[in-house]
């Protein structure tokens, strides 16, 4: 329990930011802080416009921009990589309502949700897990806001901050600094609350929306339309270089695509337990991640096409191409860029690794130190050189986070039929408390869902040179194969258990 809160009104504690949350009777200490106790009715303020805004601020940053480079690059045309993005975000869409329904309901975060299904220190595996993931997307975050930063200023000076690389660090001392200041910023955030990253992403929304269809249309003049990458045919048409090979492109592609959003499929109940009600949490989602996600896709393949006619090359990196522009319009673009990975960076890579530290030790962790412990992490991660091995994440962890949103689902909808005793998620002999605080049912069918994919993770990874072509198959479909093992895994090793 935090030292600062004070009871609201009687049935209600405040946390440290003054927002209001139910109080429970009966719970364990260990188990519970005001952060984690669910949300009040009156702390429900989000509606579906809220919700949607949040998804339009996270979606719209740099790698979500260079999503369809990576599929042109395997050969897609613009509007086959366009649709598979659309496709993957559509079906990913499902689980996020699926999952976001329970923190509509409870008003309870992530790690509070997994003690159902993996009981309250079994909980903990998967809730860091998660945390892991997003330490390095927030570090890797960081350090393309401060390269913006850098980009800026050296422009402003006339290159004068150019210099060479630092020892250990691998960069110059003004890019360090640069790293700082914006991880500085993100510190401000954190210490004021997910209501302050609420606020930053509804204006910042229709800002970044702007912004993307400015930078649309700069390129459609500046070219005279949107240059010969647009009209260029897949290579897997007849009588191209790839012809025949489209789905084996396809299934690994749309696999990574939905891996890119696997992790929020995990934690939306961190946001739809502020959520107004069901329909709000369900259209504000439907609105604001796949049709965003497919039109970024588009300005994205449509811009770097124009660059060919402008430049005489294509320019995936947004950076990079600010940098090409020159004049006072680099100053703007760079500023959007800022303000776009700030808005993905504390709703996406902070809120869930935050919950998830938090967990570890409610009664001494609350959600702002979880977060100081997440951008910590992310600072010491060395994210320039992590952000090379970026592409290569995308399918290896939906592989982990694929049979975590199994066993949530399996237990959810068709073990719990969507009821839970709030009280018990915070009690070490609750119903849901296992051998232990371990629910060995969630933790072997996690186990069992990861297993199939292991031999293509490790072939991917490069621990192994070679792996079967059945494992290979497989692992191309890491994610649906993780998700649903693990749930029908749970559901097995579950039966005569009793419900909630």
């Amino acid at each position: 329990m935090t030292d600062n809160a004070t009871t609201a009104s009687e049935g209600t504690v405040l946390d440290e930011f003054g927002v209001a949350h139910t109080k429970l009777s009966g719970v364990d200490a260990d188990l519970w802080n005001e952060d984690q106790a669910p949300t009040t009715r009156e702390t429900r303020t989000w509606d579906w416009k809220a919700i949607a805004a949040l998804w339009v601020g996270m979606v719209v940053c740099v790698p979500t921009y260079l999503l369809a480079s990576y599929l042109i690059g395997a050969g897609m045309s613009w509007g086959e990589a366009v649709s598979t993005i659309l496709l993957a975000n559509i079906i990913v869409l499902i689980p996020m309502v699926l999952v976001g329904h329970a923190g509509a309901k409870y008003g309870i975060p992530f790690p509070v949700l997994l003690r159902a299904s993996f009981g309250p220190v079994g909980a903990k595996i998967p809730a860091v897990a998660r945390g892991v993931v997003a330490c390095g997307w927030f570090g890797i975050q960081t350090w393309v806001g401060g390269s913006a930063i850098y980009v800026i200023l050296n422009t402003l000076t006339g290159g004068a901050l150019a210099a060479d690389p630092l020892p250990i660090l691998g960069i110059n001392l003004a890019q360090f600094v640069c790293f700082l200041v914006f991880w500085a910023i993100h510190i401000y955030f954190i210490r004021n609350g997910t209501e302050s990253i609420r606020w930053l992403e509804t204006y910042a929304a229709p800002f970044l929306l702007l912004m993307g269809l400015a930078l649309l249309a700069w390129a459609y003049f500046k070219a005279g339309g949107f240059g010969e990458m647009l009209s260029t045919p897949s290579q897997f048409d007849k009588g191209q270089p790839k012809e025949g090979q489209f789905w084996s492109v396809f299934w690994p592609s749309l696999t990574g695509m939905i891996g890119y959003w696997a992790t929020l499929a995990l934690n939306i109940p961190d946001f739809t337990r502020y959520a107004k009600s069901q329909k709000d949490q369900f259209v504000g989602q439907a609105v604001g991640l796949p049709i965003p996600m497919a039109l970024f896709a588009f300005i994205a393949s449509a811009v770097t096409s124009a660059t060919v006619v402008i430049f005489g090359e294509a320019i995936w990196d947004p950076i990079a191409l600010t940098e090409k522009m020159g004049g006072f319009t680099i100053i703007i673009a760079l500023f959007a860029l800022i303000v776009a990975t700030l808005t993905t960076n504390l709703a996406a890579n902070v809120v869930a690794p935050a919950h998830g530290f938090s967990n570890l030790a409610p009664s001494a962790i609350n959600l702002r130190k979880g977060g100081y412990i997440t951008a910590g992490i992310g600072l010491v991660m060395f994210p320039w050189i992590l952000v090379n091995h970026i592409v290569g994440w995308l399918i290896a962890y939906s592989a982990l986070l694929g049979p975590i949103a199994g066993v949530m689902l399996a237990d959810y909808y068709l073990l719990r039929k969507q009821n839970l005793k709030v009280e018990d998620l915070f009690r070490h002999n609750g119903i849901y408390s296992g051998s232990n605080g371990w629910n060995w049912a969630g933790i072997l069918a996690l186990i069992i869902g990861i297993l199939p994919n292991l031999p293509g993770f490790l072939n991917a990874v490069g621990v192994t040179d070679s792996v079967s072509p059945f494992f290979a198959t497989i692992y191309t479909y890491a994610w649906f194969v993780g998700l649903f093992v693990a749930g029908a895994a749970y559901l097995l090793l579950s039966m005569g258990k009793k419900k909630a």
